[in-house]
């Protein structure tokens, strides 16, 4: 997306920069300045799996009214810059985050960590490496496993990046008629489409190989900052009964029930993430 200014508040200063998170990784950040000085805490934005930018425009354009919000475009993204051997993982991406909490010097107590799917689950993972400690959590959708049919690991596995082009319509067929509920949220699957479209195919089986190992279940009970977890009955692919199963066995979670997956994706979730911020300050 070449103007970012259309998906952000009025009057918002957009800036984005590279990164270097280590020596391997430079990450694309997107920072949102609001246009009126704000008491809120600045946000740190980790979308989902190759999600891009343009999915969170109804969020953000409500988010950067009063919010300040550094956007990241984790390592599995196309505009990450890698040398040398990286992996891509949840714990990786985990340990990224904490990198960048550390970069933006934030205060402890003073920032939000704000993600969905991947970005959520990674979240998860890198309260083992937080520097300080947030504010709170808000959550959508984490993913508390990544579900990968036998059959998908072994396309992973004997998967030739350099054919992504033909694999593409088989993932989209398969998530169409065996992971998404199409009748009820057909955005949510033309958003999907879009995003394998537009992956690093190269990237995508290092990840895809990763994710199909890895499990949030023991860490849950450790985490004990105020956890606000967006879901919606309606998104199969983010398995509502594992969201509530994860809330059950966070200390201090809290779970709301959007419906849909595009709803998610809409002004309503910075409206809850606002009044929950509320609730926790009382």
């Amino acid at each position: 997306m070449s103007d970012l200014t259309e998906i952000c508040a009025p009057g918002t200063r957009v800036e984005e920069e590279m990164v270097l998170i280590s020596e391997n990784i430079k990450l694309k950040l997107v920072h949102f300045y609001p246009q009126e000085k704000t008491s809120n805490p600045p946000v740190l934005f980790i979308a989902g799996w190759i999600t891009l930018i343009e999915a969170w425009k109804d969020v953000l354009h409500e988010m950067t009214k009063d919010f300040e919000v550094h956007y990241v475009e984790t390592r599995e993204k196309m505009s990450s810059q890698v040398s040398g051997k990286v992996n891509y993982g949840v714990e990786d991406i985990g340990k990224d985050i904490a990198a960048l909490v550390a970069h933006f010097k934030f205060k402890p107590k003073n920032y939000i960590l704000f993600g969905s799917s991947l970005g959520a689950t990674a979240i998860l993972d890198s309260t083992q490496h937080l520097p300080v400690e947030p504010l709170c959590l808000v959550l959508i959708g984490p993913n508390a496993v990544f579900r990968v049919p036998r059959f998908g690991k072994a396309i992973i596995f004997f998967f030739y990046p350099g054919f992504y082009a033909i694999l593409k319509p088989f993932i989209k067929w398969y998530l169409k008629n065996f992971r998404l509920d199409v009748e009820k949220d057909y955005a949510q699957y033309e958003k999907y489409c879009r995003n394998i479209d537009a992956a690093d195919p190269w990237k995508l089986k290092k990840a895809a190989w990763l994710l199909a190992k890895y499990a949030v279940w023991d860490l849950l009970p450790k985490i004990e900052i105020p956890t606000l977890i967006a879901g919606a009955s309606h998104d199969t692919l983010h398995e509502p009964e594992n969201l509530k199963k994860i809330v059950s066995m966070m200390p201090k979670a809290t779970y709301i029930d959007l419906e849909t997956n595009k709803r998610t994706h809409q002004a309503v979730m910075v409206e809850k993430m606002r009044e929950y911020i509320k609730s926790i300050h009382k």
